[in-house]
């Protein structure tokens, strides 16, 4: 007889909510998560560990599409991180936005590393291009993305 536990969890990441089911099979020790549209998601209880900690993992995981991170390491003050924002403005439905100033306590090792390079950006935690936006690579590289 397969003995199935449920729970409720929820997901907060800075723009969204997640209100998810939670059921764990204990004859296999799957965990099986509904989301709101009742979309079933199986994990094993290995990867359910790494994603529980994390809320960009679980919104990544029940996005209807997945969408690549752009990460732009900033601070205040930074003209060319306003232009470099203007630029990639028609861009912005094919990625989630992720700002990093540089020049908070949090951030040194980032501040040491880029503090005579911003802007910087980064895709998916991968560095990908520094003080202006190369729309080329960008969208070769968003492009790679959405086929992966």
């Amino acid at each position: 007889m397969n003995a199935i536990k449920n729970t409720d969890i929820y997901a907060l990441s800075s723009w969204c909510l997640w209100s998810l089911s939670l059921s764990f099979c204990v004859s296999c020790g799957s965990y099986f998560i509904l989301d709101n549209s009742q979309t079933m998601f199986a994990l094993t209880l290995r990867s359910f560990h790494h994603t529980r900690n994390s809320a960009l993992p679980l919104q990544r995981l029940f996005s209807k599409k997945s969408l690549p991170t752009l990460t732009l390491f900033t601070k205040d003050p930074c003209p060319l991180c306003d232009e470099a924002k203007e630029v990639l403005e028609p861009y912005k439905h094919r990625y989630i936005f992720q700002q990093i100033d540089i020049t908070l306590p949090e951030n040194k090792v980032w501040y040491d590393k880029y503090k005579y390079d911003i802007p910087v950006f980064h895709l998916n935690g991968q560095f990908l291009m520094k003080h202006r936006v190369n729309t080329f690579l960008l969208e070769k590289q968003l492009a790679k993305q959405q086929h992966w």
